[in-house]
């Protein structure tokens, strides 16, 4: 399929790392060891609310091979991304089960892990609050007693001193309170999700060293190197060009490993040992139960419509629980609020959005960023508003769909730039899945059905984000493109080279990729996090390639004996764009061009790209005003199911998404994000959640009892299309599409399994046992 005069844009290029991870030779950070390496185990709380009386670490002094033992008492000061609230280790009070009370530092892993059970910890027990529901109540124990005094890192965090509230972001946009009053009918309903895990395959890992000159070396398992050198510079006092952070390719993240949490334990260990070289590395249980996990989730939809079926008023509450410290759930709140209405018009809005402390292990972002959990309130009760107005659920969505002209609950206008074609994605899963909106169908107790859901999500960045790229030209006319995109099996730095290969007109396998991100050599880059790595480093890129151009031209034109502007560049030579015979090699000048008499003029071909995001504001706090987003991805996903009424069992026989996410670079890596990204909520739908007792401690933190969707459980057929309304300011009108495959999945399968078992699902995850409750609630209510 040729795309204009396109040579790697739109084609699915294999992806670049592929033959490594295929063989087996990519090198993860938990396969480097060191000489004289330490080693660093984390002793944790067993309690999920108490305050410390006395930590006793006489009997793991003991053991052979330790080191130091570090508590709270070595750095008792509260950090954080977004408000400072969590000392790295505990100090004075424990605020869930699992919280680090102390680090060993041990010759060997198995040293440091028996000396961490021998630390004896005397707890005095504080009341726990164990939902965000008791956490929201007047009366609720307060878990941080001092909120009102912690530093914020960023402006948009509003915590409430004397509560449980870490956060509240509000959204006011038109009337609300007229327009209810004048509403033909409505809608209200409740629903939840627990807290979950991340689960990804490569656990947590990070080790430290400190240099004598001062230099802190850090290699890490993170999606934020640039995170880790300021949150070491604000809480360490250290020196930003002291800082250096190495990040290999990951082996899974999603949305875990943006948080900076083991980094810091490693550099306490570090410090406490002279500086040397230490190693902290999570084993499985420790990266469920201790590491951040995904947040838990509490809404209430209310609903308003006119006469013609049209949404003219809403209102949102949101209860996010965060756990023990706010974290990046601060920050998914306000995302949460911004897109509180999902992807339909509604001109007054009121929402409030609630970041909220519970006794539970702390959560931080997760592949959608609050989003899956939004999509899946707001899509359950579409579909029940469209039974109680009996209405077509995809056809009342195409009435209240939004558009160009529209504007976001932000008070964003929308255009054909900064949104995609919402009623299009829907339309053609509409035509995909087979929708004829006639009611399941049953035969021997096997009952067949299919629900959908309406999707969308703005990238919601730092208003300074930005990328850096350096694309730096061989001898041989190949190029090195560096940045600090941290690839973690998205296939992002393929992307990177072909929207390089595709700009200097070369081929795709002459662009080589530095996979390892080194922030001393790097160009900074916000994080890759947030759907944002192909919008902000592509247009880095981009801009890197363009001032390559330039300096190629400049030589050419010297070599040439001609005009900079009679040149172009293209298939490996700088040639004169009237006649095309006539050129140079990129390789003859890549390092300068040199004449015949041996004088040389130019130097090393190294192009610089930077790419800020732009015209982005912060919000207001009392109404929610400002553009948090340059642009909205928008799609729709549809699920079809079998439910057997007599095994209280279901499969997913079918699996439909269609997105709009601009210009697709690579189809093929697209699609997969896509697959993956709807297997993953599938996945949280069907079944992830963490089990606590009144105690608050998780009773499934293993892959035994943890219940992740197996091999062989996934739908039968998967169908992913796309839809292409080019974003103009995207590199090649390229949007984000990283996270979306995942956000409606889970609202699609509710929707398909509540019209299925004739139960109204509103609950997280869907298993048998919840649906027999459900529907068993129904029927005595009755």
């Amino acid at each position: 399929m040729q795309f204009g005069n396109r040579t790697t844009v739109g084609f699915a290029e294999q992806r670049i790392d592929v033959i490594e991870k295929s063989t087996g030779n990519v090198k993860y950070l938990a396969d480097t060891f060191s000489s004289g390496m330490l080693h660093a185990k984390v002793a944790t709380s067993t309690e999920a609310h108490a305050r410390i009386k006395s930590i006793d670490t006489s009997e793991a002094w003991k053991v052979p091979g330790v080191q130091a033992i570090v508590t709270g008492e070595t750095y008792p000061f509260p950090i954080g991304p977004i408000l400072a609230d969590r000392p790295p280790i505990a100090f004075e009070k424990v605020r869930y089960f699992g919280e680090p009370i102390a680090v060993v530092v041990a010759d060997h892993p198995y040293q440091a892990k028996q000396a961490a059970a021998k630390i004896i910890v005397e707890y005095e027990s504080l009341p726990i609050v164990n939902s965000v529901e008791q956490a929201f109540q007047n009366d609720a124990p307060l878990i941080h007693e001092q909120s009102g005094q912690y530093t914020k890192i960023i402006d948009n965090v509003y915590p409430v001193p004397g509560t449980n509230i870490a956060s509240h972001i509000k959204i006011r946009k038109g009337e609300f309170g007229k327009a209810w009053a004048t509403c033909k009918d409505t809608f209200s309903a409740t629903y939840s999700f627990n807290l979950s895990d991340h689960a990804a395959m490569e656990t947590r890992t990070a080790t430290v060293e400190i240099n004598p000159d001062g230099r802190v070396i850090v290699h890490s398992t993170s999606q934020s190197p640039f995170t880790i050198k300021k949150i070491f510079n604000q809480f360490f006092n250290i020196d930003v060009g002291k800082i250096i952070v190495h990040i290999p390719m990951l082996g899974g993240a999603f949305g875990g490993k943006g948080a900076v949490q083991l980094e810091p334990l490693a550099y306490l260990a570090s410090s406490a040992v002279g500086g040397k070289l230490v190693k902290l590395q999570f084993e499985r249980e420790e990266d469920m139960m201790t590491a951040p996990c995904h947040i838990g989730f509490n809404a209430t939809v209310k609903l308003g419509v006119n006469e013609e079926g049209k949404l003219i008023a809403g209102q949102y509450t949101f209860l996010i629980e965060a756990g023990a410290y706010s974290d990046q759930a601060a920050g998914i709140t306000r995302a949460a609020a911004l897109d509180c209405t999902g992807p339909y018009h509604i001109p007054n809005v009121w929402c409030d959005s609630y970041c909220m402390y519970t006794n539970h292990p702390y959560a931080t972002s997760f592949r959608g960023y609050g989003h899956p959990e939004l999509t899946f309130a707001i899509e359950r009760t579409m579909d029940r508003f469209a039974e109680k107005l009996k209405m077509d659920p995809i056809e009342f969505r195409l009435l209240n769909v939004i558009k160009p002209g529209h504007t976001t609950p932000t008070q964003s206008v929308l255009n054909a730039n900064n949104i995609g074609d919402a009623a299009k994605c829907m339309k053609r899963v509409k035509e995909l899945i087979g929708w004829d909106g006639k009611q399941p169908v049953g035969e021997d107790g096997v009952v067949r059905a299919k629900g959908v859901a309406l999707f969308w999500k703005t990238s919601t960045t730092s208003t300074n984000a930005q990328a850096g790229v350096l694309l730096k030209f061989e001898a041989d006319g190949t190029v090195n493109l560096s940045c600090a995109a941290v690839e973690l099996g998205q296939g992002t730095k393929t992307i990177l080279a072909q929207l390089a290969a595709e700009r200097l007109k070369m081929n795709v396998s002459d662009i080589h990729v530095t996979m390892e991100v080194n922030t001393q050599y790097t160009p900074h880059q916000w994080r890759t996090v947030a759907s944002s790595t192909t919008f902000l480093a592509g247009n880095a890129v981009l801009a890197a390639a363009d001032d390559a151009i330039r300096q190629l031209k400049r030589i050419g034109a010297v070599a040439l004996q001609c005009s900079e502007e009679d040149l172009d560049v293209g298939n490996g030579r700088v040639y004169v764009k009237a006649k095309p015979d006539f050129g140079i090699t990129i390789k003859t000048i890549a390092l300068g061009y040199k004449y015949p008499n041996g004088h040389t003029v130019g130097g090393q071909i190294i192009g610089v790209g930077v790419h800020v995001q732009r015209h982005l504001t912060p919000m207001d706090k009392d109404t929610g005003f400002g553009d948090p987003g340059p642009w909205w991805s928008v799609g729709a996903q549809a699920v079809e199911i079998e439910w057997d009424e007599s095994k209280y069992t279901y499969k997913i026989v079918k699996a439909v998404t269609v997105m709009d996410g601009g210009t697709i670079i690579n189809p093929m890596t697209a699609t997969q994000q896509m697959r993956g990204g709807i297997f993953l909520g599938l996945s949280i739908a069907s079944g992830e959640s963490f089990e606590f007792n009144d105690q608050g401690v998780i009773q499934n933190p293993d892959l035994r009892t943890y219940q992740l969707m197996r091999f062989g459980e996934q739908p039968g057929e998967y169908i992913v299309e796309f839809i292409e309304t080019p974003a103009k300011d995207g590199p090649y009108g390229a949007r984000g599409i990283g996270e979306y495959g995942v956000i409606g999945a889970a609202a699609a399968l509710a929707n398909s399994l509540s019209l299925a078992t004739n139960a109204e699902l509103t609950q997280l995850p869907l298993t048998p046992e919840l649906i027999w409750r459900t529907r068993r609630a129904t029927n005595d209510s009755v």
